[in-house]
């Protein structure tokens, strides 16, 4: 049995988006406000989306742990609380999918997509113990609708996991904070 973290979330989104595109400061503002709620933030990363996060859960009073690939080299310049090393993708996507209490699921690409199918499945599966999925952006609700109507899912209740979230304070609330 996989123990929680009272009060983690991990954030999954884009290392490509850069601070003057509006999604960023957003990021920021809303991750500031978890971190005044008490949230901890957990993520595979230290730019775009990552950097964002991180920097709005320091700027309001909470720890942020990265999980970073050993193959690349970490800024010296980053807003992480604490860095742990993975050997690969795998050590590093199970560290992200297993030990948070929460997840966020911000703009994002590939990656983003393939840590949010990980956890998805696995809570709708129930390996996971429930946890709020949390889906934040206007790019993922038309994904989100060609998948239902695309895909054949693990369960029929895959759809019940998530909870879209429009605004700060939808993640805010789904958080009970």
């Amino acid at each position: 049995m996989v123990k929680l973290l009272n009060k983690v979330i991990a954030a999954f989104g884009s290392s490509r988006i850069t601070p003057d595109d509006a999604r960023f400061s957003d990021v920021e503002l809303l991750s500031q406000k978890l971190g005044q709620a008490g949230w901890h933030g957990l993520v595979g990363g230290h730019q775009g989306m990552m950097a964002a996060f991180s920097q709005g859960i320091t700027a309001g009073s909470g720890h942020v742990t990265g999980i970073t690939l050993e193959v690349f080299p970490t800024p010296p310049q980053n807003s992480l609380s604490e860095e742990k090393r993975a050997t690969d993708f795998f050590e590093r996507m199970q560290i992200l999918i297993e030990q948070p209490s929460a997840y966020l699921v911000l703009p994002g690409g590939l990656g983003t997509l393939a840590e949010f199918a990980m956890a998805w499945d696995l809570l709708a599966i129930k390996i996971l113990e429930p946890r709020p999925l949390l889906v934040y952006g206007a790019c993922w609700e038309p994904l989100m609708d060609m998948m239902q109507q695309q895909l054949v899912m693990s369960v029929d209740s895959s759809f019940q996991c998530i909870q879209y979230c429009e605004t700060h304070e939808d993640v805010l609330a789904a958080l009970a904070v």
